[in-house]
């Protein structure tokens, strides 16, 4: 009869396991970043080409296309280097950044709101976990430079870089800056500006004056002008109105724009209307009477380089990147700045084309009366038409993406 095999020892079974768990406590100190790392090679030399760069901000469109155009000049001159955005979570950024080809993490950052809400308790928790999460990500990725472009996860990121001695440079896109910059302008090694006599807020010695970031496919609309009008269904033989209330439409302008559609197709004018999300339907059902006289809505216009070619007048608000798209596209414009910013940046920055005879301003509250009237009379004004463009144009800086990535690699250790 055969013996049953013997059992093996306890102490032999407990050896094996204690060899298993010493090998993976060895392998976790060699590899400590392997799980969820945002590493996808070893840290970095130091030489300049293979950095790591951080881009923090977003919010809006104004904030998230030139943050994409600064990482689109960084790699056009250096392709090795690395390149995370930082957002914050379930803003338009977490979508447009990896639809633009990078890689973004999101903070769970979130504004106060205006308005009295139980949703504003929420704020000092969100801010703290986004610190704590800011300091995981730089610990993480190891980046030589980070840059803010503003935007709600602009702040926690560049707080805690600067604080851990990470070179750290801030792109101020309004000529008047915002509590938080100010603050950060403490820390950071560059700021590049976009508007003269910045030095009343931030050190002089740290500014750089480049101008602010625009989409490259703007840069150049030459022979868009007949693609844009079949894009946009549009005639050549009458005049095109662009009107843009940013990213996210604005009820302003949308409201006077829909009152005045009468007078604006009895002007033997034609209708660009990006109205965004909130206004589409309202918009596309006011403008049904209007099929064949060429007035055209969209929640969204994805090609501005066709719709800035189209157009003979631009009605849009004064954030940072439409007016540096305004001046660099050349375009008359009647801006009608947003009273619902933080330190009324948007009429600054308005005011800086209208002191310069570059743009006409119509203010938020007078434009339901005045918008129309004022868009009835540049349209039949060409000297007024050509006076403006050629004044905006003396504002354009079109290298402002390639500018700031080279202040960006010069902070490169």
């Amino acid at each position: 009869m055969r013996a049953s095999p013997t059992p093996p020892k306890e102490g032999l079974r407990s050896g094996k396991k204690q060899i298993f768990i010493d090998k993976i406590l060895r392998f976790k100190k060699m590899n400590p970043n392997k799980k969820n790392s945002l590493l996808s090679s070893p840290a970095p030399s130091g030489r300049v080409g293979v950095g790591r760069i951080i881009i923090s901000g977003g919010g809006t469109g104004g904030h998230i296309f030139p943050a994409i155009a600064i990482a689109n000049a960084i790699k056009l001159k250096y392709p090795n280097s690395e390149i995370l955005f930082v957002g914050a979570e379930g803003k338009m950024e977490m979508e447009k950044v990896p639809a633009a080809g990078y890689k973004i993490v999101g903070l769970p950052i979130m504004g106060i709101q205006r308005k009295l809400t139980l949703q504003n308790l929420k704020v000092p928790f969100k801010l703290l976990y986004s610190l704590i999460k800011a300091r995981k990500i730089i610990k993480e990725f190891k980046p030589n430079v980070v840059v803010g472009v503003g935007g709600y996860a602009s702040g926690p990121l560049l707080k805690i870089a600067t604080s851990m001695g990470v070179p750290a440079l801030l792109q101020e896109q309004n000529s008047y800056p915002g509590v938080t910059n100010k603050i950060l302008a403490k820390k950071v090694q560059k700021i590049c500006v976009a508007y003269h006599g910045m030095e009343q807020f931030f050190p002089k010695e740290k500014i750089v004056f480049t101008g602010n970031p625009v989409r490259q496919d703007i840069v150049d609309l030459t022979n868009k002008r007949e693609i844009g009008l079949a894009e946009f269904g549009l005639s050549a033989d009458k005049k095109v109105v662009l009107v843009i209330g940013g990213s996210l439409g604005a009820r302003t302008i949308n409201e006077s724009i829909d009152a005045g559609l009468d007078l604006i197709s009895e002007n033997n004018m034609q209708l660009l209307w990006q109205t965004g999300k909130g206004y589409a339907e309202i918009a596309a059902e006011s403008v049904k009477k209007y099929s064949n006289k060429g007035i055209v809505t969209m929640p969204f216009i994805a090609s501005m380089d066709l719709a800035y070619a189209v157009a003979d007048v631009v009605i849009s608000r004064a954030g940072a990147l439409s007016v540096s798209e305004l001046c660099l596209t050349e375009k008359p414009s009647i801006l009608v700045p947003s009273p619902n910013v933080a330190e009324d940046h948007q009429t600054k920055n308005a005011m800086a084309l209208v002191n310069q005879h570059a743009a006409i301003l119509v203010k938020d509250v007078n434009a339901k009366t005045e918008l129309i009237s004022a868009l009835i009379e540049l349209v039949e004004n060409t000297s007024t038409q050509e006076q403006l463009k050629k004044n905006i144009k003396l504002l354009a800086k079109p290298d402002a993406a390639s500018q700031i990535a080279d202040e960006v690699i010069k902070l490169i250790k």
